[in-house]
């Protein structure tokens, strides 16, 4: 499935968040992140995610697409990261 995910997270802990979700996705701004993830790995994102998070102050929201089909992107000023569609 293709995903959005959008944290908003403590300074202490913005550093172990980032390096975490890198690990599953692609980086394309401060706090934001795409990419194609499977149901499982995306449960175990969120069980690791759960784990840094401090839940009475800090935010994960994901946006799933299932059906399979990309959303068009459009990005206005400067691409933070780009992304090549080659392994």
């Amino acid at each position: 499935m293709y995903v959005i995910l959008v944290y908003d997270i403590g300074e202490k802990r913005v550093g172990k968040m980032l390096k975490l979700c890198r690990k599953y996705l692609n980086w394309i701004q401060n706090s934001v992140f795409e990419g194609e993830i499977s149901e499982v790995k995306l449960k175990e994102l969120s069980i690791f995610a759960k784990s840094i998070m401090d839940i009475s102050e800090d935010s994960m929201i994901i946006f799933s697409n299932r059906t399979g089909y990309y959303m068009d992107k459009i990005i206005v000023g400067k691409e933070r990261m780009k992304l090549d569609n080659f392994l």
